[in-house]
């Protein structure tokens, strides 16, 4: 297995701060307050506060360092585009070499955790090989095999990072890049847009003022139900399902006492009413999330009967027929679903797409299809004229 390379270390602010960065660098928490530097915050007090408590093995505290994560798409990034206005976050890139330096501390995971070890810097690059594999080789987390806690892995540096550290700055939007630019002046820092680091969809189009079409990650879209494809006997081997297995385990039990006792049929979806949202699962410190959904739903949608066979177009069809007749009465606010189908199912949007939209255009809710991952769809196939006429 391949590692891959270290290409830059981030540090995740509010872009009102940019300015001030790339005059001053990044400081750390307590020189700021030191030296009186105008900011705006981006994280609540407590966790600022939870910080201030830890120290590092020098006995520093962790407000000594300006922390910088391997991997900035993560749980505290997480929190903070779903807490702040996305608009108004950037991610600062800076040079891997910060690593050579001889006074800085590496993490095994989220400083503040108490299961974190904090290493000095020669046994920390020992670990970037580890370290690498949790943080750039993942693209989700889980609380339970300590994953949310790895993938925020930190290097902690003394005092400041100097101006000429930073490599380039990350935002969501183009639009936000044109902002930004005329914020600082000219100054010669790359602006990179790229609203997957945000938890954005990479491209969406509105077919309707409800119904969308998105390429992303369909666990990050915040939609109130997910639809996850399955078959009728019970194995979550592959695809979504899979990671909807791992992710929640009282799904995958709900979902197999359904396919024992034959109550998940072709045609038929079952609504799993879970009262724990998934962004309370994927925010670091959860607990004091102040703006998450409340809930979480999944749709069990089956596409085949056995795992082994090619998904049915017409139990497609009429599993369609079912959320119309039903989403209302069961109280689904918003339908996240795939191209039901179109990965390991081996049919062909160009077939399923048209089916999909030509049902859920008519829900009075916010719908959003997630094209597959597999293969690229052609733009024409991609049209309101194609799947709407």
């Amino acid at each position: 297995m391949r590692i891959p390379e270290i290409t830059g270390l981030y540090y995740i602010t509010h872009i009102e701060n940019i300015p001030s960065i790339l005059q001053r660098g990044i400081l750390a928490h307590e020189k700021i307050i030191e030296e009186g530097v105008e900011y705006t915050p981006i994280y609540d007090e407590q966790i600022v506060n939870n910080r201030r408590e830890k120290q590092t093995p020098d006995g520093h505290s962790l407000w000594h360092f300006a922390n910088l994560y391997f991997q900035p798409r993560n749980p505290m990034l997480y929190r903070v585009v779903h807490e702040k206005d996305v608009r108004q976050i950037a991610i600062v890139s800076v040079q891997p070499n910060v690593l050579d330096r001889l006074d800085i501390f590496i993490t095994t995971g989220n400083a503040a955790h108490s299961q974190t070890e904090i290493m000095p810097a020669g046994v920390g690059r020992k670990e970037l090989r580890r370290i690498t594999k949790d943080t750039l080789m993942v693209d989700f987390w889980y609380e339970e095999d300590g994953s949310k806690r790895r993938i925020m892995a930190e290097c902690l540096v003394p005092e400041l990072i100097l101006p000429e550290k930073i490599q380039n700055i990350y935002v969501v939007s183009h639009e936000i890049k044109a902002n930004l630019e005329s914020m600082i002046h000219g100054k010669s820092v790359p602006i990179v847009p790229d609203p997957k680091m945000f938890f954005r969809p990479t491209w969406a189009s509105g077919l309707t003022p409800k119904l969308f079409l998105a390429q992303d990650d369909m666990f990050f879209a915040r939609l109130h139900t997910l639809t996850i494809s399955v078959n009728t006997v019970g194995v979550m081997g592959r695809g979504l399902a899979s990671r909807a297995k791992y992710f929640s385990p009282d799904l995958y039990v709900h979902y197999q006492d359904l396919c024992r006792s034959r109550k998940l049929r072709m045609g038929r979806p079952v609504l799993y009413k879970r009262e724990t949202s998934l962004d309370y699962q994927l925010a670091d410190d959860p607990k004091t999330l102040s703006n998450g959904n409340s809930e979480t739903w999944f749709l069990l949608f089956p596409t085949k009967r056995h795992w082994r066979e090619r998904s049915d177009i017409k139990g497609i069809e009429e599993g369609l027929q079912w959320i119309i007749e039903n989403y209302k009465n069961e109280g689904i606010k918003s339908l996240a679903l795939p191209a039901l189908g179109c990965g390991l199912g081996r049919l062909d949007w160009k077939d399923v797409g048209p089916i999909m939209c030509r049902y859920l255009k008519t829900l009075d809710i916010q719908v959003v299809i997630y094209l597959p991952a597999e293969r690229e769809i052609k733009k024409e196939l991609l049209t309101q004229d194609f799947l709407l006429s």
